[in-house]
């Protein structure tokens, strides 16, 4: 990484320390203009929430003097929705660039540090969940999750993949590099190519820490010298990985662009599929008849077209992104109107952390609609990572996670792009005071 970068990310940590909010109170009430219910599709006005420890307790009409001697956080003037879910971040380390080496400039405490201020800018923009897909160096992930899991760092909530499970040279790799650089070993942890091997690294990351597992079961667009129309595992060294993690009560994703990949990793028992650009006929049904769920990252195209051509990112990269991009969209679109399950992902890593919400409009655009587009973020999402008793909707017993916009944002979805305040877990993160 540069030293501006850097001194930019130590700069972000330092005024996290100095900012850092205050501590939640046993009960807190927040009054809310109105709520999006995302389960039944409607609004409900003028309501009080009441929070305790951290989860939601009750849901009622507003009436004066109900909150008693409880603390009120006032978002009368604001919608109130369940805070949003990210299935595909890459929060550790920096984001994309035209250096295919800068995996290897950082130090893994240095992509953890990165990792913080990512953290905190997903929050601040109302991701108060991430699904995060993997990091180059195995377990940093896991590191970051703990630290905002133990309220060291603030952050959304984690839940990690330790590193990528990949062929050699394969879509996990670093790859792109004279013949006779080494990459470190923690940078190949998930290398694997056998189903026995496969096995043996699920297990392995397992016991690291990993929540779920990330197989790469295809080439990828930013990985040099590979190909994201050709599979890279076999179905069943998939089907490996998918039992092997269920041995230990949890799920694979797979990164799959083609669509001979998609058919293989959907008939082994993925949770669900990433990217999926040449999703086809027969992988849509496939998806649909298995309840495979579709998270595909149809924002980032433009901006790797956009920023990677300004940038000089490499002619590769450049050129799959393009083959990929639209494609990529008309597929969702067809999926969408197949009734394949939907998961908001958005890649985040591969543009700045903090924008996830620009993705919204583009899942509009292409079919989902503005209800389902928040549905893929916040109920849909948590039910994809069986968290849906915890996470997904503002409903008595989950855990209080609630974000404020101005607006109507069933009218216009942009508005999920400008989060007024951030409650993670009935905790005031950021915005309106109480």
């Amino acid at each position: 990484m540069t030293t501006r970068r850097f001194v930019a990310a130590w700069s972000l940590l330092t005024a996290l320390f100095l900012t850092a909010p205050p501590v939640m109170a046993d009960t807190v009430i927040v009054r809310a203009g109105r709520i999006l219910d995302v389960e039944q599709g409607r609004y409900l006005d003028n309501q009080v929430i009441r929070v305790e420890d951290g989860r939601i307790a009750a849901i009622a009409p507003y009436a004066a003097g109900a909150a008693g001697d409880a603390p009120v956080i006032d978002w009368s003037a604001y919608t109130v929705l369940p805070g949003l879910i990210d299935l595909h971040t890459h929060l550790v380390g920096n984001i994309s660039s035209a250096n295919v080496a800068a995996p290897l400039l950082n130090s893994g405490a240095q992509d953890v540090l990165l990792g913080v201020a990512h953290a905190r800018a997903t929050l601040a923009a109302g991701f108060t969940t991430v699904r995060d897909v993997g990091a180059y160096r195995a377990f940093t992930d896991v590191a970051l999750r703990d630290a905002i899991q133990a309220g060291v760092v603030p952050g959304p909530r984690m839940f990690v993949a330790g590193a990528y499970v990949t062929v050699s040279h394969g879509g996990g790799e670093v790859t792109g590099l004279a013949p006779d650089v080494a990459v470190p070993a923690d940078m190949r942890r998930g290398v694997a190519n056998s189903a026995d091997e496969v096995r043996q690294r699920v297990r392995e990351l397992l016991a690291g820490g990993a929540d779920f597992i990330k197989v790469i079961a295809t080439g990828a667009v930013f990985t040099a010298g590979t190909t994201p129309s050709a599979p890279e595992y076999t179905e069943a060294e998939l089907r490996a990985a998918v039992e092997e993690a269920a041995n230990a009560g949890t799920f694979v994703v797979a990164h799959a662009h083609s669509a001979e990949g998609i058919k293989r990793a959907v008939r082994a028992g993925v949770r669900s599929i990433e990217h999926a650009s040449y999703l086809d006929d027969e992988g849509i049904e496939l998806m649909r008849r298995h309840g495979t769920w579709l998270v595909a990252d149809v924002y980032n195209g433009d901006y790797t077209e956009e920023v990677g051509g300004r940038e000089g990112w490499s002619r590769e990269i450049l050129r799959k992104n393009r083959e990929t991009t639209d494609i990529q969209r008309q597929g969702f679109a067809k999926a969408v109107r197949a009734g394949v399950k939907i998961g908001f992902g958005t890649d985040a890593g591969i543009f700045p952390h903090g924008e996830n919400a620009r993705q919204f409009a583009y899942m509009v655009r292409y079919g989902l609609g503005p209800l389902g587009a928040i549905r893929s973020a916040t109920i849909d999402a948590a039910r994809s990572l069986g968290q849906e008793r915890n996470l997904g909707s503002i409903a008595p017993g989950k855990l209080a996670d609630m974000i404020a916009v101005s607006g109507d944002p069933l009218a216009d979805i942009e508005l999920l792009r400008k989060v007024e305040a951030v409650i993670k877990e009935g905790r005031l993160i950021t915005g309106i005071n109480p």
